[in-house]
């Protein structure tokens, strides 16, 4: 896109970003393990120190920050790219991790459910009731794979429930009335859709959970998402037609708005009129910014 701004190139893989009303954008720093604030003439702030890997980040209703922690990549490394591989010999599992925005004290909510520990948790999405939902794209271990899934949970980490596992589910969005959540399962190229609610029912596992809303053609796997106010998905397409998906969960239809990053992996809303887009360009470590052309789904708890 011609009026794609960049607003920071020095970002450490940057993912999960937050727009914040001052013109700022909070953001996770995979590579880096950190959190940290863009401001909106460049300068960078540190927030937090991230023991593992900071992948996805929500306000929660205390006004906290909340975060997945994916455990910690490998990385290939070259000249203006960065590409996470494998997983590091000091991974020892995925958590859900909750951060003072004043003091940037880090405290764990949930490493495990039901007994098992969380893989990979990758991104989260709030809804009005303070609960949240989360994906978890699970782990590569070399000689086997660990699964993740959906979840859902209370901020106050009294519950956890895992409502769908075992798709290697990546972004995670809720529609506008908050009866559907939707997940992209990252590598089947598909943009699934699952019951909301507080209570939500379990919802399967493996590739037959969650109905098909969209679906993608070749090697156009998916990453994160974010939702427009009418309902339509902006779902992050990598690798192949890189950028940035507007899809119709009704119709199925899908136009992707190219970027310059073949891992194009987030997107967020901003402005006074929801218009502005925060788009995390991660091989690059750079944040880009630009007019998106309909207003973005303001979020439970943002601002």
């Amino acid at each position: 896109m011609t009026d794609l701004e960049i607003m920071g190139d020095d970002c450490g893989f940057p993912e999960g970003p937050i727009a914040c009303d001052d013109g700022s954008v909070i953001f996770c720093e995979v590579r880096g393990e950190r959190i940290s604030r863009l401001k909106k003439d460049g300068a960078k702030q540190l927030i937090a120190k991230i023991d593992g890997a900071p992948n996805g980040l929500a306000f929660g209703p205390d006004g906290a920050l909340y975060c997945c922690n994916n455990g910690g990549f490998e990385w290939s490394t070259k000249p203006g790219e960065n590409i996470p591989i494998g997983t590091p010999k000091k991974y020892r599992g995925g958590s859900i991790d909750r951060i003072s925005l004043s003091t940037g004290k880090v405290e764990r909510v949930y490493d495990s459910c039901g007994g098992v520990n969380l893989a990979g948790p990758n991104d989260i999405v709030f809804d009005s009731s303070g609960g949240f939902w989360f994906t978890d794209l699970g782990k590569e271990m070399g000689d086997h794979e660990r699964h993740g899934g959906l979840y859902y949970a209370k901020a106050d980490g009294t519950s956890i429930r895992r409502i769908a596992h075992g798709m290697g589910l990546n972004g995670v969005g809720l529609s506008p009335d908050g009866k559907t959540v939707y997940a992209a399962a990252s590598f089947l190229r598909w943009i699934l859709a699952y019951e909301a609610g507080t209570n939500p029912p379990e919802q399967g596992a493996g590739p037959m959970s969650g109905k098909i809303v969209v679906h993608y053609p070749g090697r156009q796997f998916l990453d994160s998402m974010a939702m427009e106010a009418d309902g339509t998905v902006a779902q992050a397409v990598v690798l192949e037609n890189a950028g940035i998906s507007r899809a119709n969960p009704q119709t199925g239809e899908a136009i992707t708005v190219t970027m310059p990053d073949f891992l194009t992996t987030n997107i967020a809303f901003g402005g006074t009129d929801m218009c502005t887009a925060y788009i995390t360009l991660s091989s690059t470590n750079k944040i880009g910014r630009m007019h998106w052309p309909a207003p973005g789904l303001r979020l439970a708890y943002n601002g």
